[in-house]
């Protein structure tokens, strides 16, 4: 698919005080019987935003989907879309549109006459349809599949064309429940630039489900971290990554490691940590709402660790030592497993940037690790 577009702006209507929220979700709780599926949310949604929806099974994320699309009705709250309270407005009569993990292709109809199949059911003259097909199949670069059935297409072609159908009603909002789960990696990837591109291109705010983090890192303006119908964090991928708001946010996404300890001085601009499981002392160049003495956590991502055979000239300060006790080659990249002396295992991930002949640094073998002042962040919760 083509991906060539014009040189992209910054998008950030959230940090604008006079945008106005497209989609406002506001106190809104569902129930099935004694079970809280959603808790209580408030969420603001920015037109043309591509926003993700992300969590753990039984989060919450699906249900708050199907309240947007109008299958399910919140038990208190509301739901706007462009100033509109969707609460009670049924699912074919707003103006927005799912696509399934399944795409739910219609398996005797042409690809052309499954994108078409929304407009002739909303008695589009044929003319009009017509152009809008032929529009969806360049976007999606199907125009030459255009006569083939869904049977003969691969699993990507077929996820071009359930997009497409989605899109030709051109409606203001479009919900993606999973839509990549049934690729492979490969592809899945691919088609996530390709979803980016796309809906740059239409201009549609899209609101994706997913539990894959990668992919809401990859495709996501924000991203909701929701845990147990309440949402965790809500922030752009660079500040959920490299600033966690709690300890559930920070394991959910990624890799880390995470050291507890007591704060034994408190700065607006630092903090150091005496941890309960490593034998140097932290030292964050950045402040924290916690005060001296209080107990606190510090996260610290495996790929801004460095990792030694020598010591560094200060070994009393982000330094650790420690034992390798497993490593993993991923060809970019060497994770190494390294044990602490009370046991602690943490994680660093090393940058292959030269051809490995021998590996420099293997297993049994004592080594430091070490990080910058500003690779960790303290976590209060």
């Amino acid at each position: 698919m083509n991906t060539a577009s014009a040189a992209r702006v910054p998008f950030e209507p959230w940090n604008d005080p006079q945008a106005k929220p497209y989609i406002r979700i506001v106190n809104v709780t569902k129930t099935f019987g004694d079970f809280v599926a959603v808790d209580n949310m408030s969420l603001d949604i920015y037109q043309r935003e591509f926003f993700s929806l992300l969590g753990p099974s039984g989060c919450g994320k699906t249900t708050l989907l199907r309240m947007l699309a109008g299958f399910e009705r919140p038990t208190s709250g509301r739901i706007e879309l462009d100033g509109v309270d969707m609460s009670t407005v049924p699912p074919y009569e707003r103006p927005v549109n799912m696509m399934f993990q399944s795409y739910a292709l219609f398996p005797h109809m042409t690809v052309e006459d499954n994108i078409a199949f929304g407009l002739r059911q909303d008695g589009v003259p044929k003319p009009e349809r017509a152009a809008r097909v032929e529009e969806m199949l360049n976007l999606v670069q199907l125009t030459k599949f255009a006569k083939r059935k869904p049977h003969q297409l691969s699993g990507g072609q077929r996820q071009r064309v359930a997009l497409a159908r989605s899109l030709v009603k051109k409606p203001k909002m479009l919900l993606l429940d999973e839509p990549l789960g049934a690729l492979d990696k490969k592809l899945r990837e691919q088609t996530q630039f390709e979803l980016m591109n796309i809906q740059e291109q239409v201009g549609i705010t899209f609101v994706i489900v997913t539990h894959d983090q990668e992919e809401a890192m990859t495709v996501s303006s924000r991203i909701a971290v929701m845990d147990h119908g309440r949402i965790a964090q809500v922030a752009t991928p660079t500040e959920i990554y490299e600033y966690p708001n709690s300890r559930y946010v920070a394991e959910f996404i990624g890799d880390v490691n995470v050291f507890e300890g007591r704060l034994t001085e408190a700065a607006a601009d630092h903090v150091r940590i005496v941890p309960v499981d490593a034998d140097a002392e932290i030292h964050v160049d950045r402040g924290t709402s916690a005060a001296a003495g209080a107990t606190v956590w510090a996260a610290i991502r495996p790929e801004k660790i460095d990792v030694a055979l020598t010591p560094p000239p200060d070994v009393s300060l982000n330094c650790i030592k420690g034992t390798v006790w497993d490593i993993g080659y991923l060809g970019n990249l060497t994770i190494y497993h390294v044990r602490l002396a009370d046991g602690k295992k943490v994680t660093a991930a090393v940058a292959n940037r030269t051809r490995l002949r021998d590996m420099p640094i293997t297993w049994n073998d004592e080594v430091y690790l070490t990080w910058a002042p500003d690779s960790a962040v303290v976590l209060v919760s």
